[in-house]
């Protein structure tokens, strides 16, 4: 798979460079894509729990919202705890899977 620029970041992490994007999955989860910039390689998701896009649906009710925002550095996180479990983006592959649990990556399982 390849990811568009359109409506994706560039991100550099290491000597490595990536696209990720971040979008809706289901009612209280936002999944993050990404892939390495230069490879048709193996891609990741990552599962995160946020009621963000719930926010203006239940304005002004927002105080019991999980509002969690994904910025550039938790990216960079995620991308270097996706290598260490085992994420290959320069090979082909599945797209492994995981869930963000606080600050942690773990293995989805499907």
């Amino acid at each position: 798979m390849t990811m568009n620029k359109k409506g994706s970041r560039k991100i550099v992490v290491g000597q490595e460079s990536y696209r990720w994007l971040i979008s809706p999955a289901t009612k209280g989860l936002l999944v993050f894509t990404a892939e390495h910039t230069n490879y048709k390689g193996q891609i990741i998701r990552v599962y995160i729990e946020s009621d963000v896009n719930e926010y203006w649906a239940d304005f002004p009710h927002v105080e019991q919202l999980n509002v969690r925002i994904i910025k550039p550095a938790d990216v960079s996180e995620i991308i270097s705890q996706a290598v260490s479990l085992g994420w290959d983006p320069k090979r082909k592959g599945s797209p492994l899977t995981f869930n963000l649990i606080g600050t942690h990556l773990k293995i989805r399982n499907s």
